[in-house]
């Protein structure tokens, strides 16, 4: 999965819990990373409970869309098997179908191919050369989501293609929609109090630990920083909303002497050269949270600008060299 700018300092809340109110810590590893969730306890349940059910969640999540995992709903489809989608891999679909019209196919999950070429998809590593402008074009023959269609059958909505070569890949969104479910999953359970994490993506609702707003920070973006790296360029106080943060300055490559990033523009297949390090997106959930922030740092700094503004979401933009600059509508939960 790609690596993700959030770092939890709400984890360090949990000696400081309201007097009566039980909180709950839960953790482990899913999709190729880990994740982490605050949530107060309801009534009637304990921590070990929620830590089960939310392993549940996550392991059926990941059998469904990780393209890692061979056996896989999302990689045997991608392979040629012909099954029916679950109710992950449809909602996956359906939201990344929408931005992506939305976007102008900046976001665009269908772009698998041209991704695994580059060596940041499924495959094990990218190949020695670059690929060419004709090597490119040629797989985008088979990239877009209109490509892809659904179908009703007696057995369930089946993933039709245009063609065989056609492929998804959902790691600009499953962390956020994992975010997502959990968080339905709490608030069924009677918990409207919680913070879900998944991969340095984060959802948050109610009231932390402390009994205020979560305590988000920013990561401070700079090449080479280790990946336990924990400076901070900001400091947010937020609930209710999804925030995540999408770079460029962890995962790249050097071909003779150029770095190319792991943000591929989808409608050109090249990783892009802009001068944006990292866009970190504040919306209402976190799957849009996860999927716009991807957008973002497609689009580069000036475009995002005009984008955050037309649809009203913020967003945070760190250019190189540059400091952070805020952009947009400042949700309710945000504290300014």
């Amino acid at each position: 999965m790609r690596p993700l700018a959030i770092i939890l300092a709400t984890l360090l809340l949990l000696c400081s819990c309201e007097a009566g109110t039980r909180y709950a810590k839960l953790e482990g590893f899913t999709q190729g990373g880990t994740w982490h969730a605050i949530c107060r306890i309801p009534e009637g349940l304990d921590a070990g409970a929620l830590q089960q059910g939310a392993d549940s969640i996550l392991r059926s999540i990941n059998l469904s869309l990780s393209g890692y995992n061979r056996g896989s709903l999302l990689s045997r489809i991608n392979s040629g098997e012909d099954l029916p989608m679950d109710g992950h891999l449809l909602r996956n679909f359906n939201l990344s179908k929408e931005i992506w019209e939305i976007s102008g196919g900046a976001f665009d999950p269908s772009a698998a191919p041209v991704f695994d070429r580059w060596g940041f998809g499924f495959a094990a590593e990218a190949e020695s050369a670059v690929p060419s402008a004709a090597e490119l074009d040629s797989l985008l023959a088979f990239c877009g989501m209109d490509l892809f269609s659904t179908q009703e059958r007696e057995d369930g909505i089946h993933l039709v293609r245009a063609d065989s070569r056609c492929r998804l890949n959902f790691n600009a969104i499953a962390q956020g929609y994992s975010c997502d479910t959990l968080g339905r999953w709490l608030e069924s359970l009677g918990c409207d109090d919680y913070m879900v994490e998944v991969g340095r993506e984060i959802l948050c609702r109610g009231r932390s630990a402390r009994g205020g707003k979560w305590i988000i920070g920013i990561e401070y973006p700079q090449y080479d920083a280790p990946e336990e790296s924990t400076a901070l360029i900001e400091r947010l106080s937020i609930t209710d909303c999804g925030i995540v943060t999408s770079g460029n300055y962890r995962k790249y490559y050097v071909r003779d002497g150029r770095r190319y990033a792991h943000t591929i523009d989808p409608r050109s297949g090249m990783s892009v050269e802009h001068n944006l390090l990292s866009a970190t997106v504040i919306a209402s959930d976190a799957a849009t949270a996860d999927a716009y922030a991807t957008w973002m740092m497609v689009t580069g700094p000036e475009a995002a600008r005009r984008i955050a503004d037309s649809l009203g979401f913020t967003l945070y933009l760190v250019e190189d060299g540059q400091p952070l600059v805020r952009v947009g509508s400042s949700p309710s939960g945000l504290q300014d």
